[in-house]
C-alpha cells in the first residue's frame, strides 16, 4: 500500500487514499435494509493499513430483541421477584423460533458456515469469509495498526441487513479495534504509613463480616481469557500458604481454548480475592473462558453464563470505553443477555474501570465517560477506594484517583437509582453502584507465578464484593437474587460513606456520588438489612 492514513478519533473513511475499493451496496437506511451496527471509530494513533483479505473467516455474532420487554423491566426491578428458570425466560421474554430460523437461514443462504442458535435464542453465531461478510452487510474491512501496537480489523461504514428479519439489534464480530481489557495496577507512589497491601484472607474483618457464613457451597464464576494453568496452580499455592482448602475449579470454554498467558495477574487477583473475601471458601470456581479478548467473545460467554444459570454471581474485571460497545452493538446484545441474569437471580459484579472518570477518548459532557460493561443497567458496577486499615480494622477510606465512574452517555437509569445522590435528575445510568478498595497501594498481596506480588485495580474492587455476595447467598440462600436493587434499599449505616477525593471529572460527596457510588459495605451490617 503506497499511502498510510492516521486518523484521529475520526470515523474511518475508505477511499483512493488507502486504495481500497469500496463494495457496490446498498447503503444503512435504502428501502429493504435496516441500520445494525455503526462504522468502527479510530483513535488517536489507530492506523489503517490496507484492506483485510477476502478468503480470511471472521466470526460474527447477529444479536436479538427481547419480547415483552416493559414486563421484564418490571419484573426486575422488583427485588422479591422469584428467580426465573432459562426455560421460564425463553418462554416469556426470549426472541421468537422464527425470527431466530429466519437469521440463521439468511446466513446460510448468504454463505456462512456453523451457524449456531443460542439455547435462549438471543444469539446467532455464524462464520464466513470477509466477501461473504462484506457483501451480507453492506460494509468494509480493513486492517488497522492500532495506537498499542496490535494489528486489528474493523468495518469502515454503517453495517445494515434486510429489514425483512425482525428483531436484530446487532452484529458484532465486525471489528477488533475497541476490545475489553483489564483493570489491574501495581503499586507505584504514594503508599506508605497504614496504607498497606493486604492479604486477600484479612478483607473479611476489614469490611465486617467475620461473622457471617463463610461462602462455603456457593459457586462463583469468573469471566476470563487464554491459558488458566497457572492461574490455577496459583490459586493452590495460595490456599495451601493461608491453610485453606483446596478450591474446586471448573473451566467451561465458549469457542476454543486459548493460549494467552498475560492475564494471568487478573485471573489470580479475580480468584484469590474470592476466596479470601468469601471467608476462606467458596463452593466451586467456575472459570468462564474465552481464547481471546473481543466484544464477540466476551458477549458469547456472557451469554454462556445465564444459559447454564450454574452460579449466582459472577466476576467481570473486564471494559472498555462504553461508546465503542454501542457502536459495535456489544452493549445492546449484553444488555439482553444481562437482563435474563438478573430474571434469574444472577448478578454479573463489574470492575468500573482504571481510567477515572473518562474511559474513552473525547468523551461524552463535561469530557466523562464510564466503562462497559459497568455502565449497563443490570450489573452492579464496583468502584476503588484508597483503603486505609490495619491487617484486621478500617481506618478510613478515601477515593482512588484513578477509580472509573460518571454518567452513562447511553445506559436508561434503572429504576432504582432515580432520584439517588449525584446521579438525581438524570435520565442514564450512573456508575458505579458501590466501591471497595483497589489502590494498588492499599491493594491486594497475592501469589502471582508462583510468589507474592501485590496489585490493585478495580479488579480487586470487583472479587471482594463477589466474596461478600456469595456470602450473602449462603446466608440468604439463592432466592436473594439480583443484587443491585436490593443495595438500594440498604441503610445508610450498611456503607462507609466516602466523601473526600475526586477521580478526575468527579468528586466525592456525601450519599451516593460518581467515584465510589455509596461507598464501600459493612458486611455486617448489610447482611442484618438483606
Amino acid at each position: 500500500m503506497k499511502n498510510r492514513l492516521c486518523l484521529n478519533a475520526l470515523v474511518i473513511a475508505i477511499g483512493l487514499s488507502v486504495g481500497v475499493t469500496a463494495l457496490a451496496a446498498a447503503p444503512a437506511g435504502t428501502a429493504g435494509a435496516a441500520l445494525v451496527a455503526h462504522a468502527t471509530r479510530l483513535r488517536t494513533g489507530d492506523m489503517i493499513t490496507g484492506p483485510v483479505a477476502l478468503t480470511q473467516p471472521i466470526h460474527v455474532v447477529v444479536s436479538l430483541q427481547l419480547r415483552n420487554e416493559a414486563q421484564l423491566q418490571a419484573l426486575i426491578a422488583n427485588p422479591g421477584h422469584p428467580n426465573l428458570t432459562p426455560a421460564e425466560f425463553v418462554a416469556r421474554y426470549s426472541p421468537t423460533v422464527s425470527d431466530a430460523a429466519a437469521v440463521a437461514t439468511w446466513l446460510k443462504q448468504r454463505g456462512f458456515e456453523g451457524v449456531t442458535v443460542s439455547p435462549n435464542r438471543v444469539l446467532v453465531s455464524a462464520t464466513g469469509s470477509v466477501a461473504a461478510v462484506q457483501s451480507a452487510f453492506h460494509t468494509n474491512l480493513v486492517h488497522v495498526r492500532t495506537h498499542d501496537g496490535r494489528n486489528a480489523f474493523a468495518n469502515s461504514t454503517d453495517v445494515s441487513m434486510p429489514s425483512s428479519l425482525h428483531g436484530v439489534s446487532g452484529v458484532v464480530g465486525l471489528q477488533t479495534v475497541h476490545v475489553p481489557h483489564a483493570f489491574k495496577g501495581k503499586p507505584g507512589s504514594g503508599g506508605g504509613g497504614s496504607i498497606i497491601g493486604h492479604d486477600p484472607v484479612q478483607f473479611p474483618s476489614i469490611y465486617g463480616g467475620t461473622s457471617l457464613p463463610t461462602a462455603a457451597g456457593v459457586a462463583v464464576g469468573i469471566i476470563s481469557n487464554g491459558d488458566l494453568t497457572q492461574t490455577l496452580s496459583d490459586l493452590n499455592t495460595f490456599t495451601s500458604q493461608n491453610g485453606l482448602a483446596t478450591v474446586t475449579t471448573q473451566i467451561v470454554n465458549t469457542g476454543g481454548t486459548g493460549t494467552d498467558t498475560s492475564g494471568t495477574p487478573e485471573w489470580d487477583l479475580d480468584s484469590q480475592d474470592i476466596v479470601g473475601m468469601g471467608g476462606g471458601q467458596v463452593g466451586k470456581i467456575v472459570f468462564y473462558n474465552i481464547p481471546t479478548l473481543a466484544n464477540s467473545s466476551m458477549v458469547s460467554d456472557f451469554n454462556t453464563v445465564v444459559s447454564a444459570d450454574a452460579v449466582k454471581v459472577i466476576n467481570v474485571s473486564l471494559g472498555e470505553c462504553e461508546t465503542s460497545a454501542k457502536g459495535d452493538g456489544s452493549a445492546a446484545a449484553a444488555d439482553a443477555i444481562f437482563q435474563q441474569a438478573d430474571a434469574q437471580g444472577q448478578t454479573f459484579s463489574v470492575s468500573s474501570g482504571d481510567s477515572g472518570s473518562n474511559e474513552c477518548s473525547g468523551g461524552g459532557p463535561k469530557g466523562t465517560t464510564p466503562s462497559w460493561p459497568a455502565s449497563s443497567p443490570y450489573v452492579v458496577a464496583v468502584g476503588g477506594t484508597t483503603l486505609n486499615a490495619t491487617a484486621t480494622t478500617w481506618q478510613g477510606e478515601t477515593v482512588w484517583s484513578d477509580t472509573g465512574g460518571s454518567p452513562s452517555t447511553f445506559e436508561p437509569i434503572p429504576s432504582w437509582q432515580v432520584g439517588v445522590g449525584q446521579n438525581a435528575g438524570h435520565t442514564t445510568r450512573g456508575v458505579p453502584d458501590i466501591a471497595f478498595d483497589a489502590d494498588p497501594n492499599s491493594g491486594a498481596i497475592i501469589i502471582v507465578n508462583g510468589s507474592a506480588a501485590q496489585y490493585g485495580g478495580t479488579s480487586l474492587a470487583s472479587p471482594l464484593f463477589v466474596g461478600f455476595w456469595a456470602r450473602m447467598i449462603a446466608a440468604k440462600g439463592t432466592g436473594i437474587g439480583f443484587a443491585a436493587p436490593k443495595l438500594y434499599q440498604l441503610p445508610a449505616a450498611a456503607f462507609h460513606d466516602v466523601t473526600s477525593g475526586s477521580n478526575g471529572g468527579e468528586h466525592a460527596a456525601p450519599g451516593w456520588d460518581y467515584c465510589t457510588g455509596f461507598g464501600s459495605i459493612i458486611m455486617s451490617q448489610a447482611a442484618a438489612s438483606l
